[in-house]
């Protein structure tokens, strides 16, 4: 396959498409890239030749004009010095170096067009490279979403998983009979405690009491002695 079919398939190929049919979008588009970056070596190959072919056309152009000038030089010498045939002999000189000169032109013109065209080309392929490689940054991000997105889900089924479940309620269990077992070692040394402030509380109620007796007591006694 020519690098000029290559190139027209390439720049009119739908990527979207190409990968949605794609099994694997990924790998579709690195071959997309590779393919693509290939041509756009051979494109550039190809335009430097035909540079190069149009810059030896003009050093020969360059020659040919030199020669044409030359020739009218000599031409217009013969006929003042009075020699029609050496003039006539310049003249047909000059002519077979214009036609030469002519063709030349044409040569250079249509590596000219040519040169224009492969420039085109390469620009068109340097976009659609360019795209394709966007595409390429956005498929790998794609993917490691995905897998990332995958592997969660995994997570959050693992972890809603009977089996599992079942292991934090025995967890569970095993913290609830720890904190009963700690309350157990304390409760006999809280119980006495709470005991303690109780019996302060009735000591001090009990000697409230009996001071009102005693002041009534005393004040009986008063009234009486009066």
């Amino acid at each position: 396959m020519s690098v000029f079919t290559r190139f027209r398939d390439i720049v009119s190929s739908n990527i979207n498409a190409m990968l949605d049919r794609a099994e694997d979008p990924e790998k579709m588009i690195k071959l997309m890239i590779r393919e693509m970056e290939d041509t756009l070596i051979e494109l550039k190959s190809a335009c430097a030749g035909v540079i190069a072919g149009r810059k030896k056309l003009q050093r020969r152009r360059d020659d040919i004009a030199e020669r044409i000038a030359l020739w009218s030089q000599r031409a217009e010498l013969a006929v003042s010095k009075g020699r029609d045939d050496l003039a006539r002999e310049a003249l047909i000189e000059k002519r077979r170096f214009t036609e030469i000169g002519d063709t030349l032109d044409s040569d250079i013109s249509e590596h000219t067009g040519l040169i224009e065209q492969y420039q085109a080309d390469i620009g068109e392929l340097e976009a659609k490279l360019t795209t394709a490689k966007e595409k390429k940054r956005i498929l790998i991000q794609r993917h490691k979403k995905a897998a990332n997105k995958k592997r969660a889900q995994e997570d959050i089924r693992r972890m809603d998983s009977a089996d599992t479940m079942a292991r934090f309620e025995h967890l569970e269990s095993r913290i609830d009979r720890m904190e009963a077992e700690a309350d157990l070692v304390n409760y006999g040394r809280k119980a006495a405690a709470e005991d303690q402030f109780a019996g302060l509380s009735a000591d001090d109620d009990i000697e409230k009491e009996l001071a009102n007796l005693k002041a009534a007591a005393y004040d009986d006694r008063e009234d009486s002695s009066l």
